[in-house]
C-alpha cells in the first residue's frame, strides 16, 4: 500500500506561499548586480539572488532586498530603522542575511556600498560546490 501525502498538509506543516518580487524592484537587483560579473544570479524563493563561489551574498523575498555580511558588521545595519533579519519562513530566519531598510534600497549610492560589503563578504566565504541533482552514490548492491 503506499502512503499519499497531501502536498498541503505534509509532515512539516503547509508550503510557505512566497511572493514574487515587483518588477522594478527586481529590474533594480538586475542592474545593481551587473556591476559583479562573478556574481550568478538565481532564482531563490522565486526571486532573484546573488551567488559568489557558490555562496548567497544578496537577494530580494517579495518587496525586500537583503544580503549577507559578516558578524561584525550586521548589528551596525540592524540598528537602522527598517531592517531586521532576514526570516523567509516564520521561525526560521537566516542567520547571516539582514533585510535592508527602504531608506538604503531608495539610495543607489548606499545600497550599492551594501551589495559591495556584501560581495567582499561572498569573496572571503570558501567555495561551495555546486549541488548535483544526481544522487550521491549508487545505492545498495542487488544480489
Amino acid at each position: 500500500m503506499v502512503k499519499r501525502v497531501d502536498p498541503v498538509k505534509r509532515a512539516g506543516g503547509p508550503r510557505p506561499a512566497f511572493r514574487q518580487s515587483p518588477p522594478a524592484l527586481a529590474e533594480q537587483f538586475r542592474k545593481a548586480m551587473a556591476s559583479y560579473p562573478e556574481a550568478r544570479v538565481r532564482t531563490v524563493f522565486g526571486c532573484p539572488c546573488a551567488f559568489i563561489r557558490g555562496n548567497m551574498v544578496t537577494g530580494l523575498f517579495g518587496d525586500e532586498w537583503f544580503i549577507r555580511l559578516p558578524p561584525e558588521q550586521r548589528p551596525g545595519l540592524l540598528r537602522l530603522k527598517g531592517a531586521h533579519p532576514f526570516e523567509p519562513m516564520p521561525g526560521r530566519p537566516l542567520r547571516e542575511q539582514v533585510v535592508l531598510p527602504a531608506s538604503i534600497v531608495g539610495s543607489p549610492a548606499k545600497l550599492q556600498a551594501y551589495i559591495e560589503k556584501a560581495v567582499v563578504h561572498g569573496r572571503s566565504l570558501p567555495p561551495k560546490a555546486h549541488k548535483s541533482s544526481q544522487p550521491a552514490g549508487p545505492g545498495p548492491a542487488k544480489r
